[in-house]
Order: structure tokens, then C-alpha cells, then sequence
């Protein structure tokens, strides 16, 4: 792998990076950089805005100055490439739906969004791989690499910015399906609980209910009742990481299979679905097509696995 040598940058912020998140705008600029790097540079401090340190969920503001600091862009040799390409070839396989400005995937579990923490790549990392000509293409939202179902990706720094305005002032709606485990109450409809990120004596990251945590509200409906499990249509009004899986695990009914914040559902009672895997599945999401100014809802349909789970309960 050949790599060339790239000085301090000091970028000043415009009209057409405002509310980008500081991570989002080093990997637009730091393209053939890993992930991994990028996050370890923000937590060393060694990315400064205004010269001072900056978490990576910052967003930036007119006017702003980012010291980037000397970093190598990353020359793939064919060899590597030809293996990514292998491994992201499924990616075509799972559009949802696709225009000139965004485009909806079905991600599977087990697939992280993007690259970091150990992770080489993700499904951004694949999909620009896929689509080398494409000089925009940004996650608008994210899921859980254990979490399956839609996930939108902008094509145009406009299209971004005009989710992102509506993912804040919450005119976007996200639709989940999740089972958990017991019976959940029929009346138990709205959680609101803080939620703050932890450190756990493990060294794991975790989220936790806090009062004084960030202000977190989900909507949960019944769907359908099963001996020991329920299933639930889930509407985060807020959208904290893992907050769903928190909230559920709040009101004592955790996910099943949720490895970090479920019980052990290894006994007979859960033999029957299969699972092996959370089941957390983003089914459907409704927003205001940026170009065209109409409400639009994608729906991505459960993977077989979890579709053979509620058969095997239902049967």
C-alpha cells in the first residue's frame, strides 16, 4: 500500500458546510483515510476548531477554522481493491430506492454504517467504493451495525442539509419493528427517560438513564402478543444512540438477542424463533423529498431470518 505525505490544512467554514458534523466534514476532505484515524486524531485533540478541541459530533458554523493536521492519504494497491469489491457487491442487491438525490438501502445486521473502532469499512466506505464517479455521497442518518432495515444516503450536499433541517426540527418519522422479551403493558405507550453515555468498568461503551442525561422520548405500540415475547412498532421522537434498545430495557422488556443491554435468552422458551441476531428492525422512514417537496415513505421488508422468527411464533 503506497500512501503520500499531506501538510496542516486550515479550512474555514462556509454556507455549504454549516451543521456538518466535524467527522462527516474530515471524511469528506480526508477521503482515502480510515475512519479509524479520523476518530483517533479528534480524540487526541489534534483536529482544533477556532484552536481549541472539539468532539466528533460537533457541528460546524459559519466561519469556523479547522486545523487538519499532516495526515497520509491512503493508494490501494488492485489486489486490495478486488477484494473490497467482492465483499460490497451486495450493496446493489439491497436499494431500495434510488433518484438523482438520494438513495435508500435495506442494510442488514451485522453491517456497520460506517468504518471505525476496528471496523475497515462500512457501507458509505463500500457504496463510494462502488460508485467512484459519484464526488457527494453521505450518510444522512445511522443505525446500529446490529440493526437492520432503511438507511438514507444523500447525493447531494443540498439533499443532506435539507434532512438534516428536518431530522432537527423532527418533520422526519421513523418507523421500527423489534420484539422483546415478556408481556409488554398494552398501556405503556410513551417513555421519556434522559439518556447519557457511559464507560463501563469493562472499558465498553454504554447509555445509561440519567437524569441528567440528554431529554430522550420513544412511542411504542403493541403489534402482537406471543407466549413470552411481544411485538412492538417503536417511534423514537429523539434520536440518541441506542436509545430504543435503552428504553426498552427501562421498561423491563429488553430486546431479544440485545447482547449489550438484553437478558441471556438461551433457554427453550426462545429456541423456537431461530434468532441469533437483535431483532431491531427500522422498517420505515417518511420525509419531504428535498427536489420535489412531497411526503415520501420507503419501507424495507424483514430479512428472512426475522420473518422465519414470528412464522415459528405464530405457528
Amino acid at each position: 500500500m503506497k500512501n503520500k505525505f499531506c501538510d496542516v490544512q486550515n479550512i474555514t467554514i462556509n454556507n455549504k458546510n454549516l451543521n456538518q458534523r466535524i467527522d462527516n466534514f474530515l471524511s469528506l476532505k480526508l477521503k482515502k483515510v480510515p475512519k479509524s484515524f479520523i476518530y483517533r486524531i479528534l480524540r487526541k485533540g489534534e483536529v482544533r476548531v477556532n484552536k481549541k478541541r472539539i468532539k466528533p459530533f460537533y457541528k460546524l458554523t459559519i466561519g469556523d477554522v479547522v486545523r487538519i493536521p499532516p495526515s497520509y492519504f491512503f493508494k490501494e494497491n488492485k489486489k486490495i481493491s478486488l477484494i473490497k469489491k467482492n465483499r460490497i457487491d451486495f450493496l446493489n442487491k439491497i436499494i431500495l430506492y434510488e433518484d438523482d438525490f438520494i438513495i435508500a438501502l435495506n442494510k442488514p445486521s451485522g453491517i456497520a454504517v460506517h468504518g471505525g473502532s476496528g471496523i475497515n469499512f462500512g457501507v458509505i466506505e463500500a457504496l463510494r467504493a462502488l460508485r467512484p464517479n459519484f464526488s457527494f455521497l453521505e450518510l444522512v442518518h445511522r443505525l446500529d451495525k446490529d440493526t437492520s432495515g432503511v438507511l438514507l444516503i444523500a447525493k447531494k450536499r443540498s439533499t443532506l442539509r435539507s434532512l438534516h433541517d428536518q431530522l432537527r426540527n423532527k418533520h422526519v418519522k421513523k418507523d421500527y419493528l423489534t420484539l422483546v422479551y415478556g408481556i409488554w403493558p398494552s398501556n405503556l405507550n410513551i417513555i421519556k427517560v434522559p439518556l447519557v453515555k457511559k464507560i463501563s468498568k469493562y472499558g465498553k461503551f454504554m447509555v445509561c438513564a440519567d437524569t441528567n442525561g440528554k431529554i430522550s422520548e420513544t412511542h411504542f405500540q403493541v403489534k402482537e402478543y406471543f407466549k413470552y415475547s411481544t411485538l412492538m412498532k417503536v417511534n423514537p421522537i429523539t434520536g440518541h444512540t441506542h436509545q430504543i434498545r435503552v428504553h426498552a430495557l427501562h421498561a423491563g422488556h429488553p430486546i431479544l438477542y440485545d447482547k449489550r443491554y438484553g437478558n441471556d435468552l438461551s433457554d427453550d422458551n426462545f429456541m423456537i424463533t431461530e434468532l441469533n441476531r437483535l431483532f431491531l428492525h427500522a422498517c420505515s422512514i417518511t420525509f419531504i423529498h428535498p427536489q420535489t417537496k412531497k411526503s415520501m415513505c420507503i419501507k424495507a421488508p424483514l430479512d428472512e431470518l426475522l420473518q422465519r422468527c414470528l412464522f415459528n411464533l405464530r405457528n
